[in-house]
């Protein structure tokens, strides 16, 4: 039988589940460890506008304009939120350009090349986190989504305004109107993804920019309405003035790093796309700094507007489309805005899960079969009480940070301090006891236990919101568990003796 992959088309390959340019598989490689979504690219292609549309998918949903909208409720003013928006991205930009360098010059998604700190087996402690976060990720954005979508359906139809009350229609926490939408974007988001990686990449090529025009249309409306004099940067329940917003700002730049802390970490799953790093780092700067500017001004501007036009502080651009008095206007907005938050969600927390559940097993789960247990998960978990407020907004980024931070400084630590940026590709695909990243049964243990020193340091001050300064240090939960997961990492390398790489071999 001909090899039909040879021939064939690249989207039939992409309709057959397989990501564009499917890893090479070595006669060498261990069955154990490896699958055509794991293994190194053959086809490294995206370009520096593919990572931009990916960023402006990730920061251009309801989800990224609430946790923004959410820095308000701290006491601060438009102008000190804005800094902070601006900063947070600067540091996850750093970040990213750290994380994206060994997948792209491996080939490798996020939990393979963790093989070289974690060891071939212990990989999945990373990748088993990564994927139950971004299981969690995947149900709040997929919520946000529907509660958008829920405002077109009132406004077409409102005798189903019962149906959206969880008191008279509704359980778990979720009213039946907000289960039925939940469930046809659950739908959609499945069928998108099923169809492969470039068609994906197709889709969020196209939801970063119909966003902004969306939005660049409601700042507009709000200006119309109230004037370019009635922008005001400082609003009435401003808390905090002069040098007692530093330590309020410090909390919401480290709140922004703890929203991205998810796609940061596991951006390798992307960047293994890149044609080039040089590509990949501008793509990010595009993305990141720049393109999250521009947002947040638009944030900062449509926020402080709807003081004088609505009478009062609305953060969710929902909210404040659903206040137009224009059924067309409603409909539209809230579409775009759900189809934007079904972006993110697939390429942040569909993908990253697939890759990594697939690397626990890779003969028994694909990566389209990994997407689909996220997907189920992400009902399980009931996210809509997860997200519904400022507070648990905050507790929510809080915890995640808390487990993402010291898997972040475990692989810088080990590639660029340890490893000095050199990996042997083929040897994270051997079971080989004599394999340089066998360890101890093919688990390092350095690696994990400097992530569970991390982590529960990092949750101390999260869980114990009492204690002197706890809720003050729980803001930066990410920054603890990164810090001391590198730390202690780097101090374990000599005693358990992890071999480092001194040449390509």
């Amino acid at each position: 039988m001909a090899d039909i992959t040879s021939s064939t088309p690249r989207d039939l390959v992409e309709a057959a589940g397989m990501p564009v340019g499917s890893g090479v598989i070595k006669p060498e490689y261990d069955p154990r460890l490896t699958n055509e979504d794991l293994a190194p690219l053959r086809d490294q292609h995206w370009g520096s506008y593919n990572i931009f549309a990916f960023w402006m998918s990730d920061v251009h949903s309801v989800g990224g304009y609430v946790t923004a909208g959410s820095l308000f409720a701290l006491g601060l003013s438009s102008w000190q939120v804005l800094v902070s928006l601006v900063v947070g991205i600067t540091i996850v930009y750093f970040f990213c350009n750290l994380v994206a360098k060994p997948s792209q010059q491996t080939g490798v998604p996020y939990p393979v090349i963790n093989r070289s700190a974690f060891g071939v087996l212990g990989a999945n402690v990373p990748a088993i986190i990564r994927g139950a976060i971004a299981v969690a990720w995947y149900g709040i954005q997929t919520y946000l989504a529907s509660a958008a979508l829920d405002v077109v359906v009132l406004k077409l139809w409102p005798s189903l305004m019962p149906y959206a009350d969880v008191n008279q229609h509704g359980f778990l926490g979720l009213p039946t109107l907000g289960w039925c939408t939940y469930a046809l974007l659950w739908v959609l988001q499945a069928a998108v993804f099923w169809t492969g990686m470039e068609t994906i990449r197709k889709f969020i090529d196209f939801c970063g920019p119909a966003v902004y025009v969306v939005m660049f249309v409601l700042a507009g409306y709000l200006i119309y309405k109230a004037g370019w004099g009635a922008i005001n940067l400082n609003l009435g329940d401003v808390k905090y003035h002069g040098w007692d917003a530093f330590p309020i700002m410090l909390g919401a730049i480290a709140l922004v790093v703890s929203y991205f802390s998810g796609p940061m970490l596991n951006f390798g799953d992307f960047s293994r796309y890149g044609k080039s790093f040089k590509a990949v780092k501008t793509g990010n700067l595009l993305g990141l700094p720049l393109n999250f500017l521009m947002f947040s001004i638009l944030v900062v501007v449509t926020a402080s507007l709807t003081v004088p036009v609505f009478g009062e502080l609305i953060t969710d651009p929902v909210s404040t489309v659903a206040r137009i008095d224009s059924t067309f206007a409603i409909v539209l907005g809230a579409l775009t805005f759900t189809i934007a938050t079904i972006g993110i969600n697939i390429v942040a927390n569909f993908i990253s899960p697939a890759f990594d559940f697939s690397n626990v097993s890779p003969q028994r789960i694909s990566w389209r079969a990994g997407g689909m247990i996220a997907a189920v998960g992400s009902v399980l978990i009931t996210p809509w009480n997860l997200y519904n407020n400022p507070d648990v907004i905050h507790y929510t980024l809080e915890t995640l940070g808390a487990f993402i931070g010291p898997l972040f400084g475990v692989l810088i630590a080990d590639y660029y301090i340890v490893r000095k940026q050199k990996v042997v590709v083929d040897e994270m695909f051997t079971m080989a006891p004599e394999g340089r990243y066998w360890y101890t049964k093919g688990v390092n243990p350095a690696a994990v236990i400097a992530t569970a020193v991390g982590a529960v340091v990092a949750m101390i001050p999260v869980l114990w919101t009492g204690g002197p300064h706890m809720h003050t240090l729980a803001q930066y939960s990410w920054f603890i568990g990164m810090g001391l997961g590198l730390i202690v990492y780097l101090a374990l390398v000599p005693a358990m003796k992890v071999k480092e790489l001194s040449r390509v071999v």
